[in-house]
């Protein structure tokens, strides 16, 4: 059985997960969510997808776990140093497009376009999630998946647990406020999951 779960883990994510923690980075997507990730990533064959913090990339190896030879995959992050482990990972495969790029300014310059929108949008950093939350939501097309996480952990870098414990309230008495969508709540799941439906 372990066996078995270690063969379906993505082919990059240990070499990932050795270079994440050679920089000291604590933030890395879960297994459990990245588990969730590529099944919904595979339940849109030829579909975009959307990472908003691409980390050192082990999000993003799931996301590609369970994407098609046709779908594909932008995601961003502002931290170089996080994004060079992604890059020497990722960079090869077609289907995916890194930016280097401050959330909230990419979130508002592409909310505000023609472009297409996206059939899943993994929302693991605060723009998308604490901040840009219409511009992040706007871009989920009808019948995509909106994810965030990290919704029962304190993330790195945060001020005091109180300060995310309200901020996780807030977003979520924000989602749960709007109509057009389903939504499954796994907030005792994992790091604290919820995710969205557009109808």
């Amino acid at each position: 059985m372990a066996a078995t779960q270690t063969s379906r883990r993505p082919a990059t994510l240990e070499a990932i997960e050795h270079e994440t923690e050679g920089i000291g980075f604590g933030m890395s997507c879960e297994e459990a969510v990245g588990q969730l990730l590529r099944a919904l990533a595979a339940a849109k064959p030829g579909g975009r997808i959307l990472e908003l913090g691409t980390g050192t990339g082990a999000g993003t190896a799931w996301l590609l776990a369970g994407m098609d030879g046709q779908a594909r995959l932008d995601t961003l992050d502002n931290d170089p140093e996080c994004l060079g482990v992604a890059r020497r990972h990722h960079t090869p495969d077609p289907r995916v497009t890194i930016f280097e790029a401050d959330g909230g300014e990419w979130l508002s310059a592409r909310a505000t376009d023609d472009g297409p929108g996206y059939d899943l949008v993994f929302a693991d950093t605060r723009p998308g999630k604490f901040t840009h939350l219409d511009e992040a939501l706007s871009l989920v097309d009808r019948g995509g998946f909106y994810v965030v996480d990290d919704l029962a952990r304190q993330p790195s870098g945060a001020s005091a647990p109180e300060d995310h414990c309200l901020a996780v309230e807030a977003l979520i008495e924000n989602l749960e406020s709007r109509t057009g969508w389903e939504r499954l709540p796994l907030l005792g799941w994992s790091c604290g999951v919820l995710v969205m439906v557009r109808k």
